[in-house]
């Protein structure tokens, strides 16, 4: 879908003459009151769940589906790529109008808010105008607490699974040395690597081993890998691969360079960094949460995920019991880390199944109170879209994309 009036940014400049990749699953009622957004993390994408043309499995493809803990046989369950991402929204890879050239590093710096931004308006495109939950895991957990914060009479159920309210030191550290690995890498010439013909590969490979040591657990990766050598005996070489792991992380990594933008990674990563709701606020995360709205929020974390670990989750779990607000947390005993989020942890799928059942109780034509809700306001007070939701065309059928367009394909969701 594309938008012509330019998007403001939080750093003051505007993204201008965008578009946005989107896939939905499911239909979207006459009340319009059982659409679901799903925020992706860092290297996925709209493809949500399902098959694509390509052959790529959704990322979320365990949770969401007929029959699955996010039903799509009673939810509107729709997937966008946000603007600076790869895989299909305009993005550092696209055409600057303004120069006519490749953005390249020339792409404006995002925020999370700003992708939230970007979403609300596609939500008033689509005639939505409250959402029956918004949910997210990792930076996907993050757009969910911008969107309960940013437009709080748009969402009436959040639920954020392995996140946090902010990145910590050592989170903000991981991040900077993937950078620097990418921006030292010698075919990345300032971000413009396009212009040369090249790609980076060589810092995105180590960006994407760095970040995937992160995303696991240390037991796991020793009951996976251990010490196994990958010959019967050592090369003592100082440059060939010895041992398991390190073979399963090249791989990681090989894989990674083939599809991903590198501006890109930039771009998403400091994205986390900036995430920060409780900054305006003196630092008191409590505050920040005093204007939520939605009728509850459920949050899950996971035992071994040290990333974004438990503790990060029960700071807002404890913000939210400060303001009164409706809260569920789910702190599931998982061996994976951070990865978990994406697994088919039974337990974790019976909290997100039960959870989302009540959501479709309320947002059934006959229990719900929500048939008529106020149009999606703008935090910068204008219409969502430049029009307002009014301008909003039909209903979308059942898995529309905009021009038709195959959707992109994503080889893991992290």
């Amino acid at each position: 879908m594309h938008f012509a009036q330019p998007l403001p940014l939080r750093s003051g400049a505007a993204l201008a003459d965008y578009t946005l990749r989107y896939e939905t699953y499911g239909t979207l009622n006459a009340e319009a009151s059982n659409a679901v957004l799903v925020c992706h993390a860092l290297n996925a994408s709209h493809h949500v769940a399902g098959t694509a043309p390509d052959g790529s499995l959704g990322w979320w493809d365990n949770l969401v589906g007929p029959g699955k803990p996010l039903d799509t046989n009673r939810f509107f369950v729709i997937g966008v790529n946000n603007p600076g991402s790869c895989f299909g929204s305009t993005g550092p890879m696209h055409i600057n109008p303004a120069t006519g050239r490749v953005y390249g590093a020339d792409f404006p710096v995002m925020t999370v808010e700003d992708w939230v931004d970007a979403q609300a308006r596609l939500m008033a495109r689509l005639g939505i105008t409250q959402l029956a939950a918004v949910l997210g895991g990792s930076l996907g957990g993050m757009q969910a607490l911008a969107w309960a914060l940013r437009h709080p009479q748009a969402v009436r159920h959040c639920v954020v699974v392995a996140s946090a309210p902010n990145l910590s030191a050592q989170n903000i550290a991981f991040n900077e040395v993937a950078r620097r690995a990418i921006v030292t890498d010698p075919d990345f010439h300032g971000g413009h690597f396009c212009v040369h013909g090249v790609v980076p590969k060589r810092g995105l490979r180590v960006a994407r081993m760095i970040g995937h040591i992160t995303y696991l657990a240390g037991d796991a990766m020793e009951a996976r890998f251990g010490r196994d050598l990958r010959q019967a005996e050592l090369s003592y070489s100082t440059q060939d691969i010895e041992f398991q792991v390190e073979s399963y992380l090249r791989h990681q990594g090989d894989k990674f360079s083939e599809y991903f933008d590198a501006n890109t990674y930039l771009l998403i990563t400091r994205a986390l960094d900036y995430f920060d709701p409780a900054l305006e606020h003196g630092g008191d995360l409590a505050r920040a949460f005093a204007g939520a709205q939605a009728q509850k929020f459920l949050l899950v974390s996971f035992t071994t995920d040290w990333r974004f670990s438990p503790e990060r989750s029960r700071e807002i779990v404890k913000a939210l019991v400060d303001n009164r607000i409706d809260v569920s947390y789910a702190e599931i005993d998982a061996p994976h880390g951070h990865d978990a989020f994406l697994l088919d942890d039974p337990r974790y799928h019976g909290v997100m199944r039960a959870y989302f059942e009540r959501v479709a109780l309320e947002a059934s034509p006959l229990r719900s109170n929500h048939a008529h809700p106020s149009p999606l306001p703008s935090p910068r007070g204008a219409g969502l879209d430049g029009k307002g939701a009014g301008s909003a065309p039909g209903r979308p059928k059942p898995n529309a994309s905009p021009r038709g367009d195959d959707a992109a394909g994503v080889q893991g969701a992290q």
